[in-house]
Order: C-alpha cells, then structure tokens, then sequence
C-alpha cells in the first residue's frame, strides 16, 4: 500500500463554518493521521498522511468541505510524513 503525506492550505469562506470538524470526521472515517488548524488569514492549514488512495479521497473533500463552506482553493504540497497519530484540530 503507498502511502503519501501531504500539506494543505484551503482558502475561501472555510472558517466558522465547521470546517475543522468535519474534516476531523472525514479523517476518522478514512483512517488518516494529521492535523487541521484555522491560520490568522482566514485559511485552514492542515497535515494529512495515510493511504494514497485516502490521502487524495480527504483532499477530493476538502475541495467542496462542509455544507456551509464556500471554497476557492486547496493547495497541496507534498511533504515528509511526521509519524502523526490520530488526527487533532488545532487552534
């Protein structure tokens, strides 16, 4: 099985709308490591590492997010895995 870790950025209207927590669900549920954190721009920051194939299905997610989010762009970069466990929101 590959695995992959990735960052993320996600702009939009992404705060206050739960986003964090829904992305902990969908974390869950997919059995992905990491972390999400709202950022002193108005953005949502995060870590995920797992399965490619869950990896990308998390990322495939944050691109609409949750009901009342409004999102205009997800940036990916490909990074190290940390060795994460579990999944926290931060901040």
């Amino acid at each position: 099985m590959s695995r992959r870790a990735v960052d993320v950025v996600i702009t939009g209207r992404v705060q206050g709308v739960f986003f964090r927590a829904r992305t902990q669900e969908q974390a869950a549920r997919l059995g992905i490591a990491g972390w999400v954190a709202n950022e002193p721009d108005g953005s949502v920051a995060g870590h995920f590492e797992g399965a490619a194939a869950d990896v990308e299905a998390l990322l495939d997610w944050c691109r609409s997010g949750p009901e009342y989010a409004q999102v205009d762009d997800v940036r990916v970069t490909e990074a190290e895995p940390a060795g994460n466990h579990g999944f926290d929101v931060r901040g």
